[in-house]
Parts: structure tokens; C-alpha cells; sequence
């Protein structure tokens, strides 16, 4: 067995400051957030604010609760997180494909770009009305609606990637008789990688404001509808342990993108 070499001071001393930096963001991260709840709740006990407009973390808390208690919590949750991930998925497997049939043929694209350009420039809420014709009121409606709203973006994002691999690579390769699928697997799709990665860190924005415009048109459950059932009967706490809700999730799912970022730039460097 090979002897490893062990790392120079120097690389040591580089790792631990890198350690140290991380520990401090992360550390300020949730002083940030820590002070800001703080100031939140303080605001109102002091009565600085009024909570029934701006409710407080304690309130937001006790509501959270009583959905768990009511049962309804993990089924509102669920409702909206399957709606979410599943149009993400959908909208960012066929954005990717529809933009490498693009790059594939130039035909094709120069007679559909003039479409996406005005799909990428109608607001999506007014195909509102329509998308409840065709798909009716429940979870197929918001699933097409949050597909909707992140293709658009899926396609002219990765589109722009492969359009600009290098012209140069691209040539040099043609020379040494490589095919447009060798020239594709070899060197536009790994080119593409880090369009790829800021592409779904978009996209996973898009289908969360996607899955929720549709739940505010159609919904009968999930978080969109705890939202707009809060607001019409004025329990501003529900709104707001919705909106929470809502973010860590969100977060939740952007830090999972995080995660593939980092396995896919490992697999790529080896």
C-alpha cells in the first residue's frame, strides 16, 4: 500500500482558518437571527407593536402548536411539499431537455425562441383562470402552475450555458472526429456545470412561489391556503406561522441544492 503524504503546516494552518471563518459565519448567522427574534418579541410585550398586526414569535409558536395538536400541521406541510418538489423536478428535467434540443438544433430554436420570449414575459397568474379549466381545483392545477413558473427559467438559463461552451474546444474537438453527442457528453454538458448549479438554486425560488400562487387560486390545503383562509378571517398568526413555515422549508431545500452543488463539483474534480 502507497504511503499518503501528510499535509505541510502550511496546509494546515490554511484548513484551520477556513474552519474558524465557517464556525463565524455560521455563528453570526444565527446571532442575526437570534437578535431579530429577540427585538421581534420584545416589540411586542413592550407593546411597541401591535401583535395582532404583526403577531410574535411566542404567538407564531402556540399557533404551530395547535396545528400539531389538531393533526393538521404535517398534512398542510405535506400537501405544499409535494406540489413544490414534484413541479420542481418535472420543470427542471424537461427545461434541461427542451434547452439541449436547442442547442441540438438550431432550426428548431430559432423558430420556438419567439414563443419563449413571450411565455417568459406573460404573467403566469393570468393563465390563472385557464390552468383551473383544464386541471380543476386540486393538485394537479398547482403542480402545472409551479411547472409553469420555473420552465421558462430552467430553459433560458441552461440554454445560455450551452450556447456559450467554447467556441474553440468545440472546433478543436470537430477536428479530432468527435461526434455532436461526444461533443455534447464531453465538453457542453460539464462546461454547463456551474449554470447548473445557479440554475437550481433559481429554480427552487420559482417552484415555491409557483406552488403558492397556485394554492392562493385553487388550493383546499396546504400552506398557500392556511395563508389566504388566515388573512380572510383575520388570524394574522396563522398567516404568519404559515410564512415561517414556509421559509424553513424553502431553506431547507436551498441547502439541499447546496448539498448536491458540493457532490457534483467532488465528481467533477476527481
Amino acid at each position: 500500500m502507497k504511503n499518503i503524504p501528510e499535509c505541510s503546516e502550511e496546509h494546515k494552518l490554511f484548513l484551520k482558518k477556513r474552519k474558524k471563518r465557517q464556525i463565524l459565519i455560521w455563528a453570526l448567522r444565527i446571532g442575526i437571527l437570534v437578535v431579530l427574534l429577540g427585538f421581534w418579541e420584545l416589540s411586542t410585550q413592550l407593546g411597541w407593536t401591535d401583535p395582532f398586526l404583526t403577531s410574535s414569535p411566542s404567538r407564531i409558536f402556540k399557533t404551530i402548536g395547535s396545528l400539531y395538536k389538531e393533526g393538521t400541521l404535517f398534512y398542510h406541510i405535506g400537501v405544499t411539499l409535494l406540489e413544490t418538489v414534484v413541479g420542481f423536478i418535472v420543470a427542471v428535467v424537461l427545461g434541461c431537455a427542451i434547452a439541449l434540443a436547442f442547442w441540438w438544433s438550431d432550426f428548431l430554436h430559432r423558430i420556438l425562441e419567439p414563443y419563449i420570449v413571450v411565455l417568459n414575459a406573460l404573467p403566469k397568474i393570468a393563465l390563472g383562470p385557464l390552468i383551473i379549466i383544464w386541471f380543476g381545483t386540486g393538485s394537479k392545477a398547482i403542480i402545472f402552475m409551479t411547472i409553469v413558473v420555473g420552465l421558462i427559467v430552467v430553459i433560458m438559463t441552461m440554454l445560455s450555458a450551452f450556447l456559450e461552451t467554447d467556441p474553440g474546444k468545440i472546433l478543436l474537438l470537430r477536428s479530432m472526429g468527435a461526434s455532436k453527442f461526444q461533443i455534447l457528453r464531453k465538453l457542453v454538458i460539464p462546461s454547463s456545470l456551474p449554470a447548473f448549479i445557479s440554475m437550481l438554486k433559481v429554480a427552487v425560488g420559482m417552484a415555491w412561489i409557483g406552488s403558492i400562487m397556485g394554492e392562493y387560486l385553487v388550493s383546499r390545503a396546504g400552506l398557500g391556503y392556511l395563508i389566504v383562509y388566515g388573512g380572510q378571517v383575520f388570524k394574522l398568526d396563522l398567516v404568519m406561522s404559515a410564512t415561517v413555515i414556509l421559509c424553513l422549508l424553502a431553506a431547507a431545500m436551498y441547502f439541499l441544492v447546496v448539498l448536491v452543488e458540493k457532490i457534483l463539483v467532488k465528481n467533477a474534480n476527481r
